[in-house]
Formats: C-alpha cells, sequence, structure tokens
C-alpha cells in the first residue's frame, strides 16, 4: 500500500521548475493556505531566481493580504502570467499587472475551480453559460485584465442552438492544497478547516495531468484517518506531504471549532453587530427585499451587514450558502469573510458552484461598483487596479433575484438621518452611476433575456431592472427626487407610479 512521502517545504519547492503552471488552493484570510510551501518557493526564487516564468492560478483571493498566499509569487520575473479570480489581496501583484511586467487574466472564481474538475476528469475543458456577456466573455475581453494578455482563453460555441462559453482547458504541473491532517497513506483530512476550498479538483487536475501535488498539513497521524468519510483527499493524489505546527486555521484563529463545524450552534447565540452609517442605511433597506422560505446569498461589504439587521428586527432568513462551501453559518466579517461560524453543512467549493450554476439560490445580495443605463455593474475593475469578481459571476447570473448593495456616489459622500428623514450632507465627488460601466461583471441584457429580478439599492434610490432600461422605484422621506437624484444621473430613468406621483408634488425650484 502506499505510504506519505514525507518532506521539508524546502524540498517541494527544489522541484518546481521554470515555465511551470501552479495551482493554488484556499481563500482570503489563510482558509485552507498552505503558506508553508508558498513561502519556501519564493525564499527559493528570491536566494536563486528559479523558479521563475510560472503561471499561477487561483480561484479566489489567498493570503493575509500583506506577505502570505498570492503575495508569495508576487516578485519580477516569478511570474509570468496569473489566471487569477480575486486579486485584491496582494497589491504587489497588481502592481505587476498594471505595469504589463505580467500577462493579467481574471476568471469568475465557480469557472476556474469547475475548470479544474474538468480538467482532471480529462474533459476537452469547461463549456457553461456562466460569464456570458461579461468581461469574459471574449466579445467583452474573454478575461484579459492588461496589454500583456494576449492569448485567447475563452472562446463562444453553440450547443443544440444555445450560446455558450468554453473555458480552454491547460496542463497543471503543480498543485499546492493544505489539510488539517495527514494518515500513513497519504489520506488528507480538512475536518478542522473552515472550508474544503477546491482542493480535491485542484489535485485531481494536477495528478491526472502528469503533474504533482504537494500538500502541507499540521499533524501527522500514526494510524489511518478514521471514520473514512472525514478523508477529503486519497492519497493516491498526493505525492509528498510537509508538515507545519505552527498551522493556523486562519490569520485570526490557531484553531476554533464553531468555524470547522464541530461545535452545535448554542441555545441562545450572541446578538450580531450591526453596521453603521451608510452601510446600516442600505443594507437596511435592502433587507426588506428578504422573502421567507428563501435560500439566501449575501457578498462580502454592505450586504455582509443584512443577517444582523434581520435578526434584530425579526426578518426571516430561511437558508444561506456562500461560495467557500458554508451552509447556514453565521458570516464572519473583515478578512474572514469565507468563513463561517457554527455552520449547519459544508460542502466542497467546486459543488457550491454548481449549486450556484443551476439557479439555487433564490434571493442573492451583493456589493456594487459602478451602475450604467443598460443595468450593468462593474465590481470587478474598480480605480488602477484589476479586482476579479471572485464568485460575483457565478452567483450574480444565476439567482432568481438579485439586489445590489451601493453608495450613489463615492469619495466624500456624507448624509445624515434625521427625524426619519434622509439629508445629503455633502455629495460624493465620484459618480457611480455612469453610462457605461468599466467592466461588466453582471450583464443587465443577459438579466433581462432571463428574465431575473434585479434591484440596485443606494442610500437615496432604489432602482429596478425594466426591460427598458432602470426604473427608479424607491427613494427614503427627505430626499429631493429631482435635485438629489434625478439631476445627478447621467443618463434617463423612469419612473414607477409612485414615484411620478411623489415628483409632481416636489417644488420644482
Amino acid at each position: 500500500m502506499k505510504t506519505t512521502a514525507w518532506c521539508e517545504a524546502g524540498a517541494m519547492a527544489d522541484e518546481v521548475f521554470d515555465g511551470a503552471l501552479v495551482v493554488l488552493s484556499g481563500s482570503g484570510g489563510g482558509l485552507v493556505e498552505a503558506d508553508m510551501i508558498c513561502a519556501a518557493i519564493e525564499k527559493r526564487f528570491l536566494e536563486t531566481g528559479h523558479p521563475r516564468d510560472l503561471t499561477l492560478v487561483h480561484a479566489l483571493g489567498i493570503g493575509d493580504g500583506v506577505a502570505s498566499g498570492i503575495n508569495r509569487f508576487a516578485h519580477a520575473g516569478m511570474v509570468k502570467r496569473v489566471i487569477g479570480g480575486h486579486w485584491t489581496w496582494s497589491k504587489r501583484m497588481q502592481k505587476l499587472a498594471r505595469d504589463n511586467a505580467i500577462a493579467a487574466y481574471t476568471l469568475p472564481a465557480g469557472v476556474i475551480q469547475t475548470l479544474l474538475r474538468e480538467i482532471g476528469a480529462g474533459r476537452h475543458g469547461l463549456v457553461t453559460h456562466i460569464g456570458l456577456d461579461t468581461f469574459a466573455d471574449p466579445r467583452h475581453g474573454g478575461g484579459k485584465g492588461n496589454a500583456g494578455a494576449i492569448e485567447e482563453l475563452v472562446e463562444v460555441v453553440s450547443l443544440g442552438g444555445r450560446e455558450l462559453l468554453w473555458y480552454k482547458p491547460f496542463k497543471v504541473d503543480f498543485a499546492i492544497i493544505r489539510g488539517t491532517a495527514c494518515d500513513p497513506h497519504g489520506n488528507l483530512t480538512l475536518r478542522e478547516e473552515p472550508s474544503d476550498m477546491d482542493s480535491f479538483a485542484a489535485a485531481m487536475a494536477a495528478h491526472n495531468s502528469g503533474g504533482r501535488v504537494f500538500a502541507q498539513v499540521r499533524d501527522a497521524l500514526d494510524a489511518p484517518i478514521s471514520p473514512a468519510r472525514d478523508a477529503a483527499i486519497p492519497g493516491i493524489l498526493v505525492d509528498k506531504v510537509c508538515v507545519n505546527p505552527a498551522q493556523c486555521q486562519t490569520t485570526g484563529s490557531p484553531y476554533d471549532p464553531s468555524i470547522s463545524g464541530a461545535l452545535p450552534p448554542p441555545a441562545v447565540r450572541a446578538p450580531q453587530t450591526l453596521p453603521d452609517g451608510m452601510r446600516y442605511l442600505i443594507a437596511r433597506r435592502a433587507s426588506r427585499e428578504l422573502t421567507p422560505g428563501a435560500c439566501v446569498n449575501f457578498g462580502f461589504g454592505i450586504p455582509d451587514g443584512i443577517p444582523a439587521i434581520a435578526a434584530a428586527e425579526g426578518l426571516e432568513i430561511a437558508w444561506t450558502a456562500i461560495e467557500q462551501g458554508s451552509h447556514n453559518g453565521e458570516l464572519l466579517p473583515g478578512h474572514l469573510f469565507g468563513a463561517t461560524r457554527y455552520p449547519g453543512a459544508i460542502v466542497k467549493s467546486t459543488d457550491q458552484f454548481d449549486f450556484f450554476s443551476g439557479g439555487g439560490i433564490d434571493i442573492a445580495f451583493l456589493g456594487m461598483g459602478e451602475l450604467d443605463a443598460e443595468g450593468n455593474v462593474n465590481a470587478s475593475w474598480i480605480g488602477p487596479d484589476i479586482v476579479g469578481p471572485g464568485g460575483f459571476i457565478d452567483i450574480t447570473q444565476c439567482a432568481k433575484k438579485v439586489v445590489f448593495c451601493g453608495t450613489f456616489e463615492a469619495k466624500g459622500l456624507e448624509v445624515a438621518e434625521r427625524d426619519g428623514k434622509l439629508a445629503i450632507v455633502t455629495p460624493g465627488a465620484i459618480p457611480k452611476l455612469v453610462p457605461q460601466v468599466r467592466h461588466i461583471t453582471f450583464s443587465g441584457r443577459r438579466a433581462r433575456a432571463d428574465g431575473q429580478q434585479v434591484l440596485y439599492v443606494t442610500e437615496r434610490a432604489v432602482f429596478q431592472l425594466m426591460p427598458d432600461g432602470l426604473q427608479l422605484v424607491d427613494a427614503p422621506a427627505g430626499i429631493a427626487l429631482r435635485r438629489d437624484i434625478l439631476q445627478r444621473i447621467p443618463f434617463a430613468v423612469s419612473l414607477s407610479a409612485a414615484m411620478a406621483r411623489r415628483l409632481e408634488e416636489e417644488p420644482s425650484a
């Protein structure tokens, strides 16, 4: 029977050759992050200049945002191409992309993960509807993130009269994954991790491509993993394993059993912290879109404050699901978003993305960077640096109802609520409603064709996507529709009957 090939992380790093394609599994905040191995590869490069010209593939942001994860590879010459689902966890890598020092691509996180599964299964890439009419569609850029990205990674195809996208396969030379422990036969368990992520898909893609799978664990077990269902990665897929006794569950905790799902929720939970200021105003209005019995997804930022408001106001959230694989967990804030406390179930994130792709989400609450006249939303390229969509496209394209949450303007916007009325104290200097978004992360055209219900919630206005564009459907008391909203939008919007009546009653000056 196969036995575990234990070794030091440095020995793994020595095997990574110039020009290799390396897949990292994990998520931001240290979730399932094999940073000891990544650090060893970085150390070798800084000392010797090798390995260089790597292709790095990752579905979500990985690391602590400062030094670990993706940052380990963010050195000139170390990588020549990056295919990333989320870029903000490494400012250095963003700069390399901005300076055209690498070929930068960004694709939907679920596409990257399920493409790895298809590669591992020996199928000819991924054919899917996910990404149609967004920046991933070759008619809108094909996922290219800078001038250095010239290779076509995506093609439009037609099957049975249906238009789809074909994401092309590639050979995986190395997959770098993490588990909690490894047994004498190389089997890995992730039982104390917040998520399984795409570890299995990454390992299978590398193994069945003729590549190598390197794993990092906290514990070396003397006996086989028991029960066998706790073994998430079979030893046949694992080439070498290193032990990091100081491995933390997340960047925020060595180990918290409530995050791994080892503890049932307490009978009485502590109240969640309510968002404040602008975040509260927007999240509270968005929370009115919750419906009983719905399966709900909450994105990072303003939307992750909605559960606390719902709990405080007695609104029902029947079921939640996030892309890292957790169901019915209590969302954690900030850099730990992606982990949850007291999850009811944890599935592979590849399986979660299949659930999303098939339309399993009833209502999705996501952030919003830019909004245009067609109802398109940009959340993937804000300012000079590429951001990437993470799971945004996979979630929003297929949810039955989407509620986007964001401020009406940016930079300097200040509002005040007095006696139940909202006042704009200082307008924002940067408009977020624009004639045309820079990057299409959500397609209004696709949403209309698919019959989605779409709302855009800001602190002063709520818009709904209609067949002919946006319609203003709600605004808080105190807001002057003409002065505070309509005159500050660079395109025409229609008005609901209620808003039309309200506008008629407003003074014209």
